[in-house]
C-alpha cells in the first residue's frame, strides 16, 4: 500500500508540475522515478485521485479535477463530520459511528497540497498538514464542507 500512496504522490506532483498529454509520458515519467507502472494501474490510479482529461490552448492535458470531484457528496459529508479539534501538528474530526474512512476518502479526493494525507477508523480522522502553519486554512476548508447543506 505505501507503494501505491508513493506513486500517486509522484503522479499529483508531475501533472501539478508539468504538462503531460499522454499517458505513455506519465508512464516514462514514473519509470524515471522508480516506478514500473503498467498502463492499467496507472488508470486505475487516474480514477482514484480524480484525474481527467482536458482540452486547453497547447492541446489535450491531464490534470486532477479538484472542482469536479464530489459536488453531490460533499454536501453529504459536511452532515458526518461532528467535531474537529487541533493542536500544533495535526487536526482530528470526530464522525458519525463508520463513517470516518468515507470522510478520510473525500478529504484526500480533494487533492489539496496543504494536506499530506488522512487516516480514517471508525468515527475519527486525522489528517495530517503538510505544514502546521497550513491548519488554520485546512480548518477553514473543514468549516466550508460542514457548513454545505442538502438541498
Amino acid at each position: 500500500m505505501a507503494a501505491k500512496l508513493r506513486r500517486q504522490s509522484i503522479i499529483k506532483r508531475i501533472l501539478r508540475e508539468r504538462s503531460i498529454s499522454n499517458q505513455e509520458q506519465l508512464l516514462k515519467m514514473l519509470h524515471n522515478e522508480g516506478f514500473k507502472v503498467t498502463q492499467a494501474t496507472l488508470s486505475r490510479d487516474f480514477a482514484d485521485l480524480g484525474v481527467i482529461r482536458t482540452f486547453t490552448d497547447i492541446g489535450v492535458r491531464y490534470v486532477i479535477s479538484s472542482d469536479d470531484f464530489g459536488k453531490h457528496i460533499s454536501k453529504l459529508v459536511g452532515l458526518e463530520i461532528l467535531n474537529v479539534s487541533h493542536n500544533e501538528n495535526v487536526i482530528l474530526m470526530r464522525t458519525i459511528a463508520g463513517r470516518a474512512q468515507g470522510v478520510a476518502h473525500y478529504i484526500d479526493r480533494l487533492n489539496r497540497q496543504e494536506i499530506l494525507g488522512t487516516i480514517g477508523g471508525d468515527d475519527t480522522v486525522l489528517v495530517i498538514p503538510d505544514k502546521v502553519k497550513n491548519i488554520p486554512g485546512i480548518l477553514e476548508l473543514i468549516d466550508d464542507i460542514i457548513a454545505r447543506k442538502p438541498e
